[in-house]
């Protein structure tokens, strides 16, 4: 089998029929529905390096370059998108003694080399999975927890989300109408307009939001004079790494967060396109730790595959892995670019409050389609105990200690979703047994 597939072009009624992952379609449908994975993933691979002190630009060049190394290392036959992981925020904090969303990061080179130690941890996870197959990690993490994973993926966020705009009445309405325009676009639109939903749906809610305030007065209007100020091209801020051996071991055990996390990713795609991506994970998990090392070495921030980009397939079908090429060149390009830094700065909180909302709660819902696609039986105990507890956890944002590593919310019920079904699988196995 070669290591590229060969890419087809799409014949079939964009209304009703996916894009595989093998197929393309016409250039300027490609460019534009790339273009929206582009600004799917921006809120998120923009404010994860904001809030640990990283240079913003440089993560979004680096989500471009690695997007694309992802590509070729998986041979084209993974859809995903790679961007700045919230996995690193609290741990980089505790290696650095950096405040979380307090401006530049001082000691960002300490922190730099703990993540490339996670790279590598991570690349070499993927080796021995390359080596001795997927079998092992489908028994510890089988459909009822990387769905239960892929849920809170998208629940943890929600709290996050929804409090920058509590107790302001005017953007909790603009939110409401972001969520409206997404949402009319999703169901009235066809075609390729009903496949860019989130792209359409943020321009209409910022037209209507720009009316509104720079017009009518009301709410705080944009600030157009930034972007008028700022230069077209420019370089981003690069930092070399400093290999510090504290930050390293804080730092380094994300990457069994980055597995799991990856894990249901893939997992949730391969039910949305009906193809079993399973046999790439050990790539996948290689492609992601390189590219966690290789943007750390420049200053960049730590990659995984992004769940906002899934819930961006799972509303448009288009899974072809040729738009996450073009995705990438994009998000080189405006790397490069002051100006379209200036432009994302200008979207409206309550504007990207409510695109979130929409992106966040279409991955939960892909976490709940892999334990109906699975036939996941939650009448039985066991599957019910893991999921109701791993999403609590999760959703609640219950993040153990381990000395001064801190697994957050996702990282603990990831594990805990793991654990318990290995612990709780204990009497089938011994059941088994016995009529053996």
């Amino acid at each position: 089998m070669s290591w590229f597939p060969k890419w087809q072009p799409y014949t079939g009624d964009i209304n009703t029929q996916p894009v595989a992952t093998n197929e393309y379609l016409p250039a300027s449908q490609s460019i534009m529905l790339g273009l929206q994975h582009v600004l799917a993933m921006f809120g998120a691979t923009v404010l994860a390096p904001l809030l640990m002190g990283f240079d913003a630009n440089l993560a979004i060049m680096m989500s471009g370059f690695c997007t694309i190394l992802f590509f070729v290392m998986t041979g084209g036959r993974v859809p995903s998108y790679l961007g700045s992981s919230f996995a690193f925020i609290g741990v980089v904090a505790a290696a650095t003694a950096h405040a979380t969303g307090s401006g530049a990061n001082p000691n960002l080179s300490v922190a730099l080399g703990g993540i490339i130690a996670c790279g590598v941890l991570y690349a070499i996870i993927g080796v021995i999975v390359m080596a001795t197959g997927t079998r092992w990690i489908e028994r510890l993490m089988p459909p009822v927890v990387t769905g239960a994973v892929v849920m809170i993926i998208g629940l943890n966020l929600a709290p996050v989300t929804v409090s920058g705009v509590q107790g302001k009445p005017f953007d909790l309405w603009m939110v409401l109408m972001t969520v409206l325009c997404m949402g009319m676009i999703a169901v009235f639109a066809k075609g390729l307009m009903q496949r860019l939903l989130l792209l359409l749906g943020l321009v209409l809610a910022y037209a209507i939001y720009a009316v509104i305030t720079n017009g009518l007065g009301l709410g705080t209007p944009i600030n157009f004079q930034l972007i008028a100020d700022a230069a077209w091209f420019g370089m981003p801020s690069f930092t070399q790494p400093t290999f510090d051996g504290n930050a390293m071991l804080i730092i380094a055990p994300v990457a069994f967060i980055l597995v799991a996390e990856n894990l249901g990713h893939i997992k949730a795609v391969g039910a949305m396109t009906g193809e079993n991506l399973t046999p790439q994970l050990g790539k996948a998990f290689v492609a992601d730790g390189v590219a966690t090392a290789l943007s750390a070495s420049v200053g960049g921030t730590g990659m995984t595959t992004y769940g906002e980009n899934i819930g961006v397939m799972a509303v448009t079908r288009v899974y072809s892995t040729i738009i996450f090429v073009i995705a990438g060149v994009f998000a080189v390009i405006l790397g490069f670019s002051p100006k379209f830094g200036a432009v994302i700065q200008t979207i409206p909180s309550p504007v990207l409050t409510g695109a979130s909302i929409v992106v966040f709660g279409l991955i939960a819902i892909a976490g709940a389609r892999i334990w109906i696609d699975n036939q996941v039986n939650f009448a039985n105990n066991k599957n019910l105990m893991v999921a109701a507890i791993t999403i609590i956890l999760g959703t609640g944002d219950f993040g153990l200690m381990i000395g001064s590593f801190n697994l957050g919310g996702i990282g603990t019920a990831t594990f805990a979703a793991i654990i318990l079904h290995w612990f709780l699988s204990l009497k089938e196995t011994a059941s088994l047994d016995k009529s053996a």
